[in-house]
């Protein structure tokens, strides 16, 4: 009978440990599975259509005004890059969102973006902005004459 007694004790301090042990993993997890949105992300801006506003000057100056979602109303618009390839335009817009938990609601953006067209000779330019493609034509040379 004594002995039953001595071993009661000791499944009492296993039970402790255990439902510690228990305890101290599910902290982990929880942890770790909340900090996840805690780092800052950059990322791509989800562009959905893109359209062209041509200003009569000359030279001529053209703006591509692209419209689309950003994933909560906490994430903005970072920086915006552009490279030209021949005829082709790319235009990157990403986007930064800064440490923290957010409602996850879409939030709509427009952002308009100058074209570096001075020089370009006539012809048909197209502009891929995020992945959305348009294009647009000069009608003359883009160049000022002296």
């Amino acid at each position: 009978m004594e002995r039953n007694n001595q071993f009661k004790g000791v499944d009492k301090i296993n039970k402790k440990f255990l439902w510690l042990g228990l305890v101290a993993i599910s902290i982990i997890i929880f942890i770790t599975g909340c900090c996840a949105p805690i780092l800052p992300a950059i990322g791509l801006a989800t562009v959905e259509e893109i359209d062209f506003l041509t200003l009569e000057s000359f030279p001529v100056q053209i703006f591509v005004i692209a419209s689309g979602y950003l994933p909560d109303p906490c994430t903005e618009i970072y920086q915006n890059s552009q490279e030209r390839e021949g005829n082709t335009f790319f235009i990157t817009i990403k986007t930064y969102r800064s440490p923290g938990f957010y409602i996850q609601v879409l939030a709509p953006f427009e952002e308009v973006i100058p074209l570096y067209v001075y020089g370009l000779l006539a012809g048909t330019y197209t502009v891929e902005v995020n992945g959305v493609q348009g294009t647009f034509d000069l009608e003359i040379d883009n160049i000022l004459s002296l």
